[in-house]
């Protein structure tokens, strides 16, 4: 029966351990969700006339304009301030991909798919956008965690029959019918 309690032992601490990598996931939850959540990107027109600041979701957080910005007319600005905000947009969705891969893993690959599919829409390169992607790294670095799937658990021990606690269960069963 010792063999049978250090095999409960030992499946105990796999659960214990099961819970303990959960809770450091949802802790790397907390911290991605307060990444996305400073997320800042900011692009500026060739000119520097107009400036464009977004944040999560490509949403808009402030446009600056210069006087000069200003003089070239209403068709030069609105064209300038578009692709301006095209770029800025574009800046938070690729830095959103990376704290999100950085996170959650690179199993989608989707950092990939966002460069793909900005190449496209921008007219521009895979290679050109991967280059303007941000090289700092969140100061806790979670990318070796996972958040939707755990790592594969340890090997079960192998099996060499039923148990003594099995046994009786079984015998228990048995009786009453």
């Amino acid at each position: 029966m010792t063999a049978e309690f250090e095999h409960l032992v030992a499946e105990f601490e796999r659960f214990q351990a099961g819970v303990r990598s959960a809770d450091d996931r949802f802790a790397g939850l907390g911290a991605m969700q307060q990444q996305l959540t400073g997320l800042r990107a900011s692009a500026a027109s060739p000119d520097g006339g107009v400036t464009v600041v977004t944040g999560p979701g490509g949403a808009v957080l402030d446009v600056r304009f210069t006087e000069a910005a200003l003089a070239k007319g209403p068709q030069a600005l609105s064209a300038t301030l578009l692709a301006t905000l095209r770029e800025a947009v574009g800046e938070a969705a690729r830095r959103q991909a990376v704290i999100v891969e950085e996170n959650m893993g690179d199993d989608l690959g989707l950092v990939d798919q966002v460069l793909e599919t900005q190449a496209v829409a921008f007219g521009t390169t895979v290679e050109e956008l991967r280059a303007k992607l941000p090289d700092e790294r969140a100061p806790e670095d979670f990318s070796e965690q996972r958040v939707l799937r755990p790592a594969d658990p340890p090997p079960s021990p192998p099996a060499t029959g039923p148990s003594a606690g099995d046994r009786f269960l079984r015998n228990l069963f048995d009786e009453e019918d």
